[in-house]
This record gives structure tokens, C-alpha cells and sequence, in this order.
């Protein structure tokens, strides 16, 4: 599903305008993000936690030259399913 399926499902779902419906999915996204940077975590209880993790400076191959390239400490993104949304998906129920 991309966002534009989304954005469909949502103002279905829930009664009310595409428009409103992608505004909705900006304004949840751009929070997330927001927090995420300012080091914050999002936590949607039965869903699950949006947060930052730290990845540590490591050494890596280039793949066409075998040469060893140093790979720069880096914030990655990081999502864990909460244990409701996972049982969801792992029995197939709604």
C-alpha cells in the first residue's frame, strides 16, 4: 500500500475528505520525525514505538573492489511492533 492507497482507505474508513485524510498523515509523520530528532520516542500503545538508535562507526568492503572503506557512525530509525499489533499479524485477525 503506498500513501496514496492510504490516503483512500483512511477517508473511507473514517468519513472524511482525502484532503483531511493527507493532511492527517503529514501532520502524524511530521510529529514523529520532529520528536525523533529532538532524541523523543512515539509510543502508540497495542501498536508500537518509533524511536532512534545509535549505529557505531564500522569498517566495510567496497563490493566491486574488495578495498576496506570506513563506514561512519550514524541515528537510524527504528520501529518495534507492539505485542497487540504483532499477535494481529502473525494470527491474520483484524
Amino acid at each position: 500500500m503506498n500513501k496514496a492507497e492510504l490516503i483512500d482507505k483512511i477517508s473511507k474508513d473514517a468519513g472524511i475528505t482525502k484532503a483531511q485524510a493527507n493532511d492527517a498523515i503529514d501532520a502524524f509523520t511530521g510529529s514523529v520525525v520532529t520528536t525523533l530528532k529532538k532524541g523523543g520516542r512515539v509510543t502508540l500503545v497495542g501498536f508500537g514505538t518509533f524511536s532512534v538508535s545509535e549505529r557505531s562507526a564500522r569498517n566495510g568492503r567496497n563490493p566491486q573492489t574488495g578495498a576496506v572503506i570506513k563506514i561512519k557512525a550514524r541515528k537510524v530509525p527504528k520501529f518495534k511492533a507492539g505485542k497487540d499489533f504483532a499477535t494481529k499479524i502473525a494470527s491474520g485477525r483484524k
